[in-house]
């Protein structure tokens, strides 16, 4: 069989599926199959789960034939971040510390979600070590390539997949993003992905980076399939002290009427990208009749604030192993988690205090503006190794700066749906869709209405998975 004969998209392939198109163990077997051959140029992996993945084909193969009603992802290949706790392997959070410990006992909570709506978990997921980078250039497991050009980077932390639903091996994935590991690979990898509310899913069984700004979101490769993949995962679990008691609000059923007042984001995001990311903000903004361009209040202190936060709570998380094991953690992190550790708790304090602050300030805006628009990334995916970039005239270490214009975000905790655009170089670059508190579906909503502008980059399986095909 060839990798052709099943549909790329999630909600494709349930539909094929409960129309009885074809069997889960024979979707598996391709998907098994189109990893093992693609994936020796990505390197998106760590682990798979083929034994599972074949009885989770199992049960719904003997459900269709029973007759029974299906789940809205019946049949869905779907994969995990390694710092996503998946029963019978170990979590590793891409890290050669953790590699010793015992396999997971049960299943994160939003793996648990994806598999109680019919998705078949088939492999754990490339990443920063711990979750702290923005290149996903790995040590331990090597680095994960960009499907687009392979000399590139994925993107970070949540690099293997972005990578892996770019690549065509499964069609929606989980991710996380602290200071913009969904935005910054979904942009540089040209996939959709949603970092929502902070809050708004549960992070039960996820190895954590940063608790105050630690975010679970997810990719796909087209807003449909964000959409229904957003909502199997909306879950109010008491088991994670962040997550809302807020009633779960779907977004998959929007019927596109209804004005919506947009803005672009200017000043600190125009100064801070370079021109490919400043036109597709543009055409983003003017496809959506934003009249009016505004600023972020203290963007680059809400990006220093977030930076102070996460080096501090990194580093006091990972202290004692960075005493007890230090050369067994990733080179490209362990010295700023020293450095993060070793800040004076008053500095921290007042980050916290600015953070507050902005907040009250950045929901100002939200009384004139539905939804802002601003690039995701500086530039398009830099490559492997590289260690600086131009932005704007500007040269900056990339290795930190791709997140220049996701840390702000970030650090106020508002949900953004990053949504991949066509560059003249021929390579992705997303913008931020970012919306109030909780109003992930006025974000949804003008994701949509740029996917139906055509401005949307929708590429096709790279060519050295289409030209080998599972055979």
């Amino acid at each position: 069989m060839t990798a052709a004969r099943y549909p790329l998209d999630a909600l494709g392939i349930a539909r094929a599926y409960a129309q009885g198109e074809f069997t889960a163990r024979d979707l598996i077997e391709d998907t098994f199959g189109r990893i093992a051959i693609g994936d020796k140029h990505v390197n998106a992996f760590t682990a798979l789960t083929m034994e599972r993945a074949f009885d989770e084909a199992a049960q719904l193969d003997a459900k269709r034939a029973k007759g029974e009603l299906l789940p809205p992802l019946a049949g869905v290949p779907f994969a995990a971040k390694n710092l996503f706790d998946v029963a019978g392997i170990t979590t590793i959070a891409g890290s050669r510390i953790l590699a010793g410990n015992p396999p997971a006992k049960r299943d994160s909570t939003l793996v648990r979600c994806m598999r109680e709506q019919g998705a078949i978990m088939v492999g754990a997921l490339n990443m920063d070590e711990f979750a702290y980078g923005f290149t996903t250039e790995n040590h331990h497991a090597g680095p994960c390539r960009n499907p687009h050009d392979l000399s590139r980077t994925s993107g970070g932390s949540s690099g293997g997949s972005a990578a892996a639903v770019a690549a065509g091996f499964v069609p929606v994935t989980l991710g996380t993003d602290t200071n913009g590991s969904v935005r910054v690979p979904a942009s540089l990898c040209g996939v959709f992905g949603v970092k929502p509310t902070y809050g708004r899913l549960s992070r039960h069984g996820t190895f954590p980076f940063v608790a105050s700004i630690d975010h679970m979101g997810a990719f796909a490769r087209n807003i449909d399939d964000l959409a229904v993949t957003y909502d199997a995962l909306q879950y109010i679990d008491p088991d994670d002290p962040a997550c809302s008691a807020r009633a779960i609000e779907p977004v998959g059923a929007s019927d596109g009427s209804g004005a919506l007042r947009v803005a672009r984001l200017g000043g600190y995001f125009d100064d801070n990208a370079g021109d490919e990311a400043r036109e597709v903000a543009l055409s983003a903004a003017r496809a959506l009749g934003a009249r009016e361009t505004t600023e972020f209040p203290e963007a680059a202190a809400a990006r220093g604030a977030a930076f102070m936060i996460s080096a501090a709570e990194g580093g006091q998380l990972h202290l004692p192993s960075l005493r007890s094991r230090y050369d067994e953690h990733e080179p490209l992190s362990r010295d700023r988690l020293i450095a993060g550790a070793l800040l004076p708790a008053a500095w921290v304090l007042q980050a916290q205090r600015v953070r507050a602050a902005l907040r009250k300030r950045v929901l100002e805006l939200f009384e004139h503006y539905d939804v802002l628009i601003a690039p995701a990334t500086p530039v398009v995916a830099p490559h492997i190794g590289q260690e600086f970039m131009d932005v704007g005239g500007q040269r900056l270490a990339a290795r930190p700066n791709l997140g220049l214009l996701t840390q702000p975000i970030s650090c106020i905790g508002l949900p953004v749906v990053a949504v991949p655009m066509r560059t003249s170089t021929g390579l992705p670059l997303a913008v931020q869709v970012i919306a109030a508190p909780w109003r992930e579906d006025r974000a949804f909503e003008a994701a949509r209405r740029l996917v139906d502008a055509q401005l949307a980059w929708c590429p096709e399986p790279p060519s050295f998975l289409r030209s080998g095909g599972a055979q």
